[in-house]
């Protein structure tokens, strides 16, 4: 579910590339995710109850990404100024917001990325069609992990698939990455969107 989505915290990478091509370094694949300023890509959700879910991903680094859920979900969630915030239309409540830090979107919108980082990667393998690097916060690896996966010649980032605590799967699977795309402010603002909400 979008709560899956969100609060687990680490991602693990998988690009793929031809079977004869050896795995992508870690410095590589950082590299790639610090000159990701800004980006957009359709996406389609696989829950861990099999059920799936469409949307559009907006990401500006540092911190801030925006997941707009097409109907019949019309869900939103927001990260921005060091919060997730998850909004359910089908609710008058305020939305449920936690702390980046404890997501797996801190490792991708973090300021400076580095998959080199002591104990962060647990895993990192080529299967023949991607390069996999398994991912975990390294001070609270009960938080769960994360797989990204990217195509190569040239790098991209096309899924991920976040472990939570419990076990539970979320995959996402992303459309074509459209890159330094021009975003305001304002999508990834909390406060406006819940005063637009009437929070």
């Amino acid at each position: 579910m979008i709560r899956n989505l969100i609060l687990v915290p680490l991602l693990s990478l998988a690009l793929a590339v031809p079977a004869w091509a050896e795995k992508i370094p870690l410095g590589q694949l950082s590299q790639y995710l610090n000159e990701l300023q800004s980006a957009s890509a359709d996406f389609t959700q696989v829950n861990s109850d099999g059920s799936v879910t469409k949307g559009k991903i907006y990401i500006k680094r540092p911190g801030r990404a925006r997941f707009e859920y097409a109907p019949p979900d019309k869900s939103l969630v927001i990260a921005g100024g060091g919060q997730v915030a998850i909004f359910d239309p089908r609710s008058n409540v305020r939305p449920e917001q936690f702390p980046l830090k404890r997501t797996p979107l801190n490792l991708i919108l973090a300021r400076n990325v580095n998959l080199n980082r002591s104990n962060m990667v647990v895993g990192h393998s080529d299967d023949g069609t991607a390069t996999v690097v398994k991912a975990q916060d390294p001070e609270h690896p009960e938080y769960g992990s994360i797989e990204l996966k990217f195509t190569g010649n040239p790098v991209q980032l096309r899924q991920w698939v976040i472990t939570n605590e419990t076990g539970d799967q979320t995959t996402v699977i992303l459309g074509e990455l459209k890159r330094n795309v021009q975003i305001g402010a304002r999508p990834f603002n909390i406060p406006q969107e819940m005063a637009a909400r009437g929070f």
